[in-house]
């Protein structure tokens, strides 16, 4: 005996995983402009060596970096809150520090307190472009 589907193809075609790629499969993410500080030791150097601007929910701190790209390092610790309010602060200040005018031979590291997470995202990107400006940046 011969087997069969139960139901005809619908007119756009077989709607298997062997006909292609789907229309809306995912993009992959855009980069920012910026690269991130990694390790320890690049946090603490930028904490010791930069200079602090606290601005609304934020502490921006700006130091020498290296010749190539601005170097950008985000934290939240836990008084911001649980560990998903800690990363959506994280991620609406990527965002803010991904429109920044930000210099090429500069380290910034942007310490979040609990108030980014209730701010507009309007005045937390104001907030951002005031230390920047403060910092003469």
């Amino acid at each position: 005996m011969a087997s069969a589907t139960g139901c005809a193809p619908g007119p756009g075609g077989p709607s298997s995983t062997a006909a292609g790629p789907r229309a809306g499969s995912a993009s992959p993410p855009e980069r920012h402009r910026y690269g991130s500080l990694h390790g320890a030791k690049e946090f603490r150097r930028v904490r010791r060596t930069g200079q602090r601007r606290r601005i609304g929910g934020i502490s921006l701190i700006v130091a020498d970096g290296g010749p190539a790209s601005p170097l950008v390092g985000i934290v939240a610790g836990q008084s911001v809150g649980s560990a998903v309010a800690r990363n959506r602060a994280k991620r609406r200040l990527r965002e803010v520090m991904a429109r920044a005018p930000l210099r090429d031979d500069r380290a910034y590291l942007v310490v979040a307190a609990r108030a980014v997470l209730e701010a507009a995202f309007p005045e937390l990107t104001g907030w951002v472009l005031r230390a920047l400006e403060e910092q003469g940046d």
